[in-house]
């Protein structure tokens, strides 16, 4: 595997690759990789011919100085997971690389409306932070292809539309959560957890299945959801919010949508915890 952090590098190669009329395949991440990357790779590598991913814990995305600076960063022993997986390419730039002129001059990128709801209301100016920094690899990687998580279902709708509204050529496709056996989806952040709160996390999920069977039978959305906050609030969970959207475009729910998703942060310990789960009624 190829190991790049300048952008010159990182281009002759893609540039090489292209020439060669390999089909580039894209895969974006903070690196501390656990089953669910590990699961984007090997999507990557059944669309892609060549698979490039980065690790860059981006500054701009986090507007808590603490959690940055806690951000597990797990290089090595993430470089040995790429490549048993077959990457390609890892490209590992420094804050200094993506952000030469430092994050107060740096041009930005916003998606209106949809970053600033759920996710985005709790923490402002995230989703500029991750549209941002994913616009400039986009652009730097050029990929054909790119896989995304969709356990941050946001995070996923925003960059589709990034990409549809930006006019950039490339397929975005998302990839299944993958969970533990508990249901507790797989994340970095899990890490923070300990023994006893990794017993509890998992009834997040739980209280989603509970709450998409209740609007299935016919229980209203708003009545399901308040009976699902209150049973989390009695755990040692603490809700950040619980919403059930449109699944297409995380719109308000009408009457007559069918497919839907429900959306859910809480807060356990040190660990800020998201999931989602789309279901049809």
């Amino acid at each position: 595997m190829l190991v790049v952090s300048e952008t010159k590098a990182l281009r002759a190669q893609i540039k090489q690759w292209q020439r060669d009329g390999e089909t580039i395949a894209f895969v974006p991440t903070m690196g501390n990789l656990h089953r669910g990357h590990l699961t984007l790779m090997q999507e990557a590598k059944k669309r892609g011919t060549k698979v490039v991913a980065s690790i860059f814990v981006n500054p701009m995305q986090f507007n808590n100085k603490n959690d940055l600076a806690n951000y597990p960063r797990t290089l090595e022993e993430d470089q040995v997971k790429l490549i048993a997986e077959g990457v390609d390419m890892l490209f590992t730039p420094t804050p200094e690389i993506m952000y030469p002129k430092g994050l107060e001059a740096q041009t930005f990128v916003e998606v209106p409306v949809l970053s600033n709801i759920l996710c985005g209301a709790s923490r402002p100016g995230h989703f500029r932070g991750v549209a941002t920094i994913v616009a400039k690899l986009f652009n730097l990687v050029t990929p054909d292809i790119a896989c995304f998580g969709t356990k941050d279902y946001q995070q996923l709708r925003v960059i589709k539309l990034m990409v549809k509204d930006l006019s950039f050529d490339i397929d975005i496709v998302g990839v299944e959560t993958v969970r533990e056996e508990s249901g507790l989806a797989k994340s970095s952040r899990n890490g923070y957890l300990t023994e006893q709160e990794l017993e509890v996390a998992p009834l997040l999920y739980k209280t989603m299945q509970d709450i998409a069977k209740a609007v299935q039978g016919g229980e209203c959305i708003e009545l399901a959801v308040a009976h699902g906050i209150e049973s989390l609030n009695q755990s040692e969970l603490t809700t950040d919010y619980i919403r059930i959207q449109n699944a297409k475009d995380l719109s308000g729910v009408n009457d007559s949508d069918k497919d839907l998703v429900i959306l859910a942060a809480a807060h356990l310990g040190e660990a800020r915890l998201i999931d989602n789960m789309v279901f049809r009624r």
